[in-house]
């Protein structure tokens, strides 16, 4: 049966103030309205990672990243993107060690507190990287090491960074312009660094015209302007299924990125 985590409070405070300190950076060239700082601060209290424990699960996943990860901005741990993987294989063990505000460099942390033998994991993180410009060496070396820690915990390694940073409401010109920027060298590499270790790439980068974050705003961003909604979340899960990221594992194979 599905669980959610608790979290002590000193370590929900601690939470807040690492994702307080992932946006302060941008936030000093931002022109963004107080309210969705604060906003994003009291999503990021409110989140908690959702795992699952069958008794005798057919797969196990683990999962493990950033805010996005984490579920962030969902109006439950269910309908977070780990949640809705577990409501369509509820014979899945799922584990969850994300963390709001975390960057590439933090996800390989987590990989090594975890244990091996998972069918599969399932990288969220990116994001954080391009808001706080990470430099592109820092960011290609900790892509690297995240990339062969996951491939030692799990069979199948599927990375899903997030989608054009540039595009949510949070931002406006001209920082959302270099958050695009960000973002599309952000893809450039991690599509890059899957091909070469033969793990598998899911594609969230659109153009601004095709974007369903931006064609649907409203729905599928969460209060913040910056985490996706329940919504989101499931156009995630859609393009996770339709790109073949919860495939089962093929000697080689990797998951297709739509194209632009």
């Amino acid at each position: 049966m599905p669980h959610h985590a608790h979290r002590h409070p000193s370590r929900t405070r601690r939470l807040a103030l690492v994702t307080a300190a992932a946006i302060g950076g941008a936030l000093l060239v931002s022109a963004c309205a107080p309210w969705r700082i604060f906003t994003s601060v009291d999503l990021a209290k409110q989140a908690q990672p959702y795992t699952a424990q069958p008794a005798q699960p057919s797969q196990r996943l683990l999962v493990v990243g950033d805010s996005t990860a984490l579920g962030t901005g969902a109006s439950s741990p269910a309908d977070s993107l780990a949640g809705l993987i577990g409501k369509a294989h509820p014979q899945w063990r799922i584990d969850n060690l994300a963390a709001n505000g975390a960057k590439f460099g933090d996800v390989a942390q987590q990989l090594q507190g975890a244990e091996a033998g998972y069918d599969m994991v399932l990288v969220l993180a990116g994001g954080n990287d391009v808001i706080r410009l990470t430099t592109q060496k820092t960011l290609r070396a900790n892509l690297e090491q995240t990339v062969a820690l996951a491939r030692e915990k799990g069979r199948t390694v599927v990375l899903m960074p997030c989608g054009n940073v540039g595009h949510a409401p949070f931002f406006v010109p001209p920082l959302s312009w270099a958050m695009s920027s960000r973002s599309e060298r952000l893809h450039a590499m991690v599509q890059e660094v899957a091909a070469a270790n033969q793990v598998r790439y899911v594609r969230l980068l659109r153009p601004r015209d095709e974007d369903p974050f931006v064609l649907r705003s409203d729905e599928l961003n969460a209060a913040d302007g910056l985490h996706p909604s329940s919504a989101g979340y499931a156009q995630w899960y859609q393009e996770l299924v339709a790109q073949g990221g919860l495939a089962p594992a093929t000697a080689g194979a990797t998951a297709t990125p739509a194209s632009e």
